[in-house]
């Protein structure tokens, strides 16, 4: 009777002891640098003297400081615009490229779609240092192919990695790794919709073009809102893209992105002390808007649904 009694107990704790691993790995690699990032934004170092000797350096209560600091760093409110720049360029091309290449391959006429699947898909699967690094070459005039056919075809040959032509070539390496992602969403959204829904739809006339408009893009609705989502996260977060180029040329600085910033502050200058408040802040911009763009989509979602 006592074994039969305690068994329950031991039932109901097992899901608990599974979720152990998951919860050990989320606070030691994921809330605890968090946690002392916050802490460190909150810190700074007292120099006592010429900062010479033992105790000269003495880390201290900061305050707000170091984010009164951030919020007035011009570097940091440049480096947003820029970032503001690129991503109203980024997203819409990205996500409506996506939707494309998903109403086109939903269609009965498309061949050979699974190739055609893997070849828009697979740009994804390379890292994002290597395909930058691959466009920054190809943006090179002196060993660029395309350069070479430009030249000997006589056309004008833009320095892509210069002045506002910077901006296109960043965002071309975003598109073309970040399409394919996008479009597998939207696409698995599409096949997801019955059968029946577009055969009613033909039987009362509707052509192709009015079946992608009127049915199939008002009901991948929640899929477009989760892709733009995420790309509204990848846009802010931008860091790999502008890194890589900046070797190639000087019009990329240290502090095109708020993230590069952040890396700069340290670990170029090694004031881990602004960098964390400046990443704290990002983070909280981030979260805003991801929650307000959330709620929006939401509200709207449900007005529609009340009509």
């Amino acid at each position: 009777m006592t074994s039969a009694r305690r068994k329950p107990y031991g039932v109901k704790g097992a899901p608990y002891a599974f979720l152990i691993p998951a919860t050990t790995l989320f606070l030691l690699f994921f809330a605890l640098p968090i946690g002392y990032a916050v802490w460190l934004s909150f810190r700074k170092v007292h120099v006592s003297g010429l900062g010479l000797g033992k105790g000269a350096r003495e880390e201290v209560w900061a305050g707000l400081s170091n984010y009164t600091g951030a919020l007035h760093d011009s570097e940091l409110l440049h480096g947003a615009l820029r970032v503001l720049g690129y991503g109203c360029i980024v997203v819409p091309v990205m996500l409506g490229l996506a939707l494309l290449f998903a109403l086109m391959l939903d269609t009965d006429k498309v061949r050979l779609a699974p190739f055609t699947r893997l070849a828009i898909f697979l740009p994804y699967a390379i890292p994002g240092v290597v395909a930058a690094m691959l466009w920054g070459f190809l943006y090179l005039p002196d060993v660029s192919p395309f350069y070479y056919v430009l030249e000997k075809l006589g056309l004008p040959q833009p320095d892509l990695l210069d002045g506002g032509p910077l901006y296109v070539a960043l965002s071309n390496i975003a598109v073309w790794g970040g399409t394919g992602f996008n479009m597998i969403v939207i696409y698995t959204a599409l096949q997801a919709i019955p059968a029946e829904v577009y055969e009613a739809a033909k039987l009362d006339g509707a052509t192709p073009f009015q079946i992608a408009l009127r049915i199939k893009i008002p009901m991948v609705a929640p899929s477009l809102v989760l892709t733009f989502f995420f790309s509204i996260i990848a846009t802010l977060q931008v860091f790999n893209e502008p890194t890589t180029l900046k070797p190639l040329t000087n019009s990329v600085s240290t502090t095109w992105s708020p993230l590069m910033k952040v890396y700069r502050d340290a670990f170029g200058t090694n004031d881990i002390y602004a960098a964390a408040a400046q990443a704290v802040i990002i983070a909280l911009a981030t979260l805003l808007l991801s929650f307000g763009f959330l709620r929006a989509a939401n509200r709207r979602q449900k007005q529609e649904a009340a009509r």
